[in-house]
C-alpha cells in the first residue's frame, strides 16, 4: 500500500511539473499544433534544399530572417502575408514552410492549402529544432552563421544551449 501511494505522489508531482511549464519540447510543439498541415522533418528538408522543384517559405518576421534562415529560403512574412505574391509558383510545387517552432508557418500553411495549394509541409519545431539538429542557417549574404533569431527570451530556451547564439532583440 506505501508503495501505491509513492507511486501516485510520484506521477501527481511530475504532472504538476508539466502543468507548470516544464514541458519537453516536443510536448510544447504538440500543444501548439493543430496538425491541419504535413509535418516535415529537419533532415528530410536538408535532402530536398538543393531540389530545384520545392520551394522553401520563411515565415518569421523581417527581423528574424534577416538574422538567418534556412538556405534558399524565400521570405514571405507572417504578419503582413498575403498568397497573391506566390502566384507564380505552380500549385502542385512542393513548398515547406518554417518559422521558429512552426506555429506561424501552420497557420501560413494553412492559407496556401485554401488557395489550392496540394503539396504543403511544415518543418517540425521550426528553424530552432534545424538548428538543435546541428543544420546550417545563412545570414543575409548567404554566408553560413551560428546566431538565430528566437523570437524572445521566453521562447529562446527552445534553442538548446550551444546549438547557435541567441538573439532576440
Amino acid at each position: 500500500m506505501h508503495k501505491i501511494w509513492l507511486n501516485i505522489m510520484l506521477l501527481s508531482f511530475l504532472q504538476s511539473l508539466v502543468a507548470c511549464g516544464q514541458q519537453t519540447y516536443d510536448q510544447k510543439l504538440q500543444s501548439l499544433y493543430k496538425n491541419t498541415v504535413s509535418l516535415i522533418q529537419p533532415q528530410e528538408v536538408k535532402e530536398k534544399l538543393n531540389r530545384e522543384d520545392v520551394v522553401i517559405l520563411d515565415t518569421r518576421s523581417a527581423k528574424e530572417y534577416s538574422v538567418s534562415h534556412l538556405p534558399n529560403a524565400k521570405f514571405v512574412g507572417y504578419d503582413h502575408f498575403d498568397v497573391s505574391q506566390l502566384e507564380v509558383i505552380p500549385k502542385d510545387k512542393e513548398i515547406i514552410v518554417y518559422c521558429s517552432v512552426g506555429y506561424r508557418s501552420e497557420k501560413i500553411g494553412e492559407k496556401l492549402q485554401e488557395a489550392g495549394f496540394e503539396n504543403v509541409s511544415n518543418i517540425y519545431g521550426g528553424i530552432f529544432q534545424w538548428k538543435n539538429e546541428d543544420l546550417d542557417v545563412v545570414n543575409q549574404e548567404g554566408e553560413v552563421t551560428d546566431s538565430v533569431h528566437t523570437y524572445n527570451k521566453r521562447w529562446s530556451k527552445w534553442l538548446e544551449e550551444g546549438k547557435g547564439i541567441k538573439v532576440y532583440e
